[in-house]
């Protein structure tokens, strides 16, 4: 995916702002320092890290590892460590949702366009779609892998948390100064800013973008949230999420507007949150069953 490698550095009463783009997102690093040169040295770093991980997994790009996947039309693929980590968290993720989260029913965006509008996906587009979803028809045996013709993966589920992770470990490496990072409103922190005080998260209004629905105060750990507010489609008073059932390839409907939870971890926090918009209505029972700090909104 094309992106400008431009870093914007900003500085603020007591903290440096980081900003670029990556993975369809905008990427905020807030650094509480007074320390310019390590700041320079982390946008360096960290942006340099995304655009990695976003080139690597990216099923825009047509030279990496997932297009290779994709296009082993029954071959088999070897995969280096990294990839075979994703892939496992992948299964792991389909295991635990009992099917829900799939990684193969990225597919379904040809059935659908989230733009809006009123159009609905025509079921024998959808029907000719799922014969080729479904995780178990994957054959995975690290570090081999072989999707039979047609088939794909599409990390777009997890990657970004996966990047936020790989980021946080980076800069924990480097520095003990405070950082919080967040892409696209899946963000973590390295713990509380200097003055021992919370950092503050304001969670979008699903209706109106400019506005915040709350605050959150996170001084450690991480917050995903999932939600059909920027990509949905309505007819007939039915709020359509771009949410999928990978097992009927229609909607989840009736799930909450935005559902953000914490987890020590950000891919935690986005497989949980994810989870949740799957069950639909009872995104929020699922939720305080798995005792999981959550804010949803409907």
């Amino acid at each position: 995916m094309s992106h400008s490698n431009h870093i914007n550095i900003q500085h603020h009463t007591n903290y440096w702002h980081i900003q670029f783009e990556a993975m369809a997102s905008v990427c905020d690093i807030l650094v509480d320092t007074d320390d310019e040169n390590l700041v320079k040295r982390l946008s360096h770093l960290i942006s340099k890290e995304t655009w990695r991980i976003e080139q690597k997994f990216s099923r825009y790009q047509q030279d990496n590892i997932l297009y290779k996947i994709n296009n082993c039309e029954g071959g088999v693929v070897q995969v280096d460590t990294e990839t075979a980590e994703l892939i496992d968290f992948a299964a792991q993720c389909y295991t635990l949702s009992g099917g829900m989260f799939d990684v193969t029913s990225g597919i379904l965006r040809r059935a659908w366009r989230f733009d809006g509008s009123d159009i609905l996906a025509d079921p024998a587009v959808i029907d000719s779609l799922l014969a080729h979803i479904g995780w178990e028809k994957v054959r995975w045996l690290n570090p081999v892998i072989s999707l039979s013709y047609g088939m794909e993966l599409d990390f777009g589920g997890i990657g970004k948390e996966y990047a936020v992770d790989k980021v946080w470990q980076l800069v924990v490496d480097h520095t003990n100064e405070p950082v919080l990072i967040n892409f696209g409103g899946d963000l973590r922190v390295t713990g509380a800013r200097r003055d021992n005080t919370a950092w503050q998260v304001g969670i979008e209004n699903p209706e109106q973008h400019s506005q915040t629905h709350g605050i959150l105060e996170i001084s450690q750990g991480a917050l995903a949230t999932s939600g059909d507010s920027k990509r949905f489609l309505l007819k007939d008073g039915i709020r359509y999420s771009h949410i999928l059932n990978p097992m009927t390839g229609w909607p989840i409907t009736d799930a909450p507007h935005s559902v953000t939870v914490a987890a020590p971890t950000c891919i935690e926090a986005g497989m949980m949150a994810t989870f949740a918009s799957l069950q639909g209505e009872f995104a929020e029972q699922f939720l305080e069953a798995m005792d999981t700090p959550h804010w949803c909104i409907r």
